[in-house]
């Protein structure tokens, strides 16, 4: 009897594909949201530019020019003409020339297009450590002209490139939203799940802390917590400090995250046969339980950062967290706080288009992970 004369039910399956893994499904899923792969891409970019700071940044930070106080951002150009009617080549800027305003009785920075300074490429400048470690002495691009102004994105009121000071920001402000969750991630992992696994007295106790560490007013609280910092302190000191204030309050929430999922998974089969088996407490958390939510705990991760981040900038801007000469996006927007600068400077509120930006790209991406978490949602 052959295939084709038996009955329907009798006939073997063809060979069933393999089921992708978990991370496979995540991957795919994720792919299809299109504005949390965008925002991958922005989220990348933001800390490739925090990586290489000091090859990227034009200046250092407290690079000033007095002559240029609240210089406007100048266009940089690629292609110009020569004297003879021909096309050239090659980047720059135009100058500066200085008008007074008869109104305001100030001086005003409005562009020359009679003189032009180049702009070169993997320029030599200054010997200055990448990442404090390799020395060199080339940045991505600068003036070819010494003491020639570049300030692409206009000067600040000592003169100071505020392009250089927005790549050098770019680095402490998202260095203290990713170490900061990291320490977040470690508190609420260890407590909540150690909470949601034993029970009892102990997941009573955690669970008050957890409620009155929340009852407390936010910004009230970050702003006594700083303000408590020693003005004695070195920036570093004070640096470090307030990403471990950051994180002794951010963690509650992921703690309770992972109380949740620790108390629908302890009675599990798995779980309780890697308890007959021997295993330990230990192991059974970290090799069986955790594992099965750690999709959950990567988006909760990408969603917490962005409140890290508005936190230190918050305090910055209220001149209680960060000081100079640390350069954060929080310390930047500082100088945002007169009205000359909303009337004659508006560059200066840059940084918070450097805020905003990033705020949404991390939580679009937190949107696309915490989908893609569930790769059988659909």
């Amino acid at each position: 009897m052959t295939a084709e004369t038996l009955p329907r039910e009798h006939v073997l399956p063809e060979a069933v594909p393999v089921r992708e893994s978990q991370a496979g499904l995540m991957w795919r899923r994720f792919r299809q949201h299109r504005l949390a792969v965008w925002s991958l891409w922005i989220v990348a970019a933001f800390y490739f530019v925090a990586l290489f700071a000091e090859f990227l940044a034009p200046f250092e930070p407290s690079a000033y020019n007095p002559r240029y106080t609240y210089a406007a951002p100048q266009g940089l150009h690629f292609s110009y003409t020569d004297e003879e009617g021909s096309w050239r080549f090659g980047p720059y800027v135009y100058g500066y020339k200085v008008e007074i305003d008869q109104a305001a009785m100030r001086r005003t920075f409005v562009v020359d297009k009679e003189v032009r300074h180049p702009v070169g490429f993997f320029v030599e400048t200054k010997p200055y450590h990448l990442l404090g470690i390799i020395p060199m002495n080339v940045k991505l691009f600068g003036p070819t002209e010494p003491r020639a102004p570049l300030y692409i994105l206009g000067a600040d009121r000592l003169g100071r490139d505020l392009l250089s000071r927005l790549i050098h920001g770019t680095r402490i402000s998202l260095s203290i939203g990713l170490i900061g969750v990291v320490l977040s991630l470690f508190f609420g992992v260890i407590i909540g799940g150690f909470s949601g696994y034993y029970g009892g007295w102990f997941d009573s106790v955690v669970q008050r802390v957890i409620e009155f560490i929340r009852s407390l007013p936010t910004i009230p609280l970050w702003l006594g917590l700083a303000a408590a910092l020693p003005r004695d302190w070195s920036s570093l000191q004070i640096y470090f400090a307030i990403t471990v204030i950051l994180s002794l309050i951010g963690w509650t929430e992921l703690a309770r995250v992972v109380r949740g999922r620790f108390l629908a998974l302890r009675t599990e089969d798995f779980v309780t046969a890697a308890r007959l088996d021997g295993a330990s407490d230990w192991r059974v958390i970290t090799r069986h339980m955790v594992p099965n939510f750690m999709s959950h705990i990567i988006a909760a991760t990408t969603l917490a950062i962005p409140g890290m981040i508005l936190a230190e900038t918050a305090l910055s801007f209220l001149g209680l967290g960060l000081q100079a000469p640390i350069v954060s996006w929080g310390t930047l927007l500082q100088e945002a706080q007169n009205i000359r600068t909303l009337a004659s400077a508006p560059w200066l509120l840059l940084p918070g288009v450097a805020v905003v930006v990033a705020i949404l790209a991390l939580n679009f991406l937190g949107d696309g992970l915490r989908d893609a978490a569930d790769p059988y949602g659909r």
